[in-house]
């Protein structure tokens, strides 16, 4: 099926080719690759699915806790930023994994902020990003990512099946973002991973509706982990997840919002 791709993505991307050859001027794909399988000795990955499963087989929620500065339609979320203090936080209650934005130019992200939430605490992270390119898996696994994203909308299948084969051929797991049925089964068809997230909000309005994961919900194979990203921010939002048996949750600004954001996500889901 035919994927459309956003106009805001179309921006991204175009960015990140541009950022790629940047950092390929500093450091070449020969080298990253080097620091990536040291890495892998070094600072080996920590089971982000696994971490994920270990409560959803319990019954109980599963929380990617999002350290993120700011976005393109909310601005600043968090004047105040220690990711570290913030990955302290999100551990003390109860996330099972952290998702770091990375990304500079659209959501005043840093790699720093992902290697300092990871070496705060024992959780897996994910890197948030838009992942177009091989360079910037074998970046995410350099930075310590124990998970990448990559997003439906903005990928080929077979450039989706590569990016996955390569991540995973690096250790780390990988979670694909999708928002349509055409977006889901692309990622059907392309990847083995059994991580599938839906976004409920619609990159190409920035409309956001909880019944976007419900109604992709019969879709998705009972072999695949489903994180529903985005618009969870009461009791209510957890509720209607966790009757319809989806225990995976992604969630950022409802947390960022707070002063102290691990309480909240206490608050929320426990």
């Amino acid at each position: 099926m035919q994927v459309e791709t956003p106009t805001i993505l179309k921006k991204i991307v175009a960015r990140k080719y541009e950022e790629i050859e940047e950092c390929k001027n500093t450091l070449s794909l020969p080298e990253i690759k080097t620091m990536a399988l040291a890495a892998n000795v070094n600072n080996p990955v920590r089971g982000f699915a696994a971490s994920l499963k270990s409560k959803t087989n319990l019954g109980t929620a599963a929380v990617i806790a999002e350290i993120k500065k700011a976005s393109p339609s909310k601005g600043i979320l968090r004047e105040v930023f220690h990711p570290d203090e913030i990955a302290k936080s999100y551990e003390a209650g109860g996330a099972a994994c952290l998702s770091v934005l990375t990304d500079k130019d659209f959501f005043q992200g840093h790699e720093q902020f992902l290697k300092a939430a990871r070496n705060a605490c024992n959780l897996p992270v994910i890197r948030k990003d838009f992942i177009v390119d091989e360079y910037q898996v074998y970046e995410a696994r350099a930075m310590g990512a124990d998970c990448i994203l990559l997003i439906a909308a903005c990928l080929s299948g077979d450039k989706l099946q590569e990016l996955d084969d390569l991540a995973r051929d690096l250790n780390m797991d990988v979670l694909v973002e999708v928002h349509n049925r055409a977006e889901l089964e692309l990622a059907l068809e392309y990847t083995k991973t059994e991580l599938l997230g839906i976004n409920n909000r619609n990159l190409h309005t920035f409309d956001l509706s909880l019944e976007t994961t419900l109604e992709l919900l019969p879709w998705v194979p009972k072999d695949r982990l489903l994180v529903t990203e985005s618009g969870i921010h009461t009791k209510d939002d957890v509720n209607l997840m966790q009757q319809n048996n989806i225990n995976a949750f992604l969630v950022g600004e409802a947390f960022m919002k707070a002063e102290k954001p691990g309480e909240r996500l206490s608050e929320l889901f426990f």
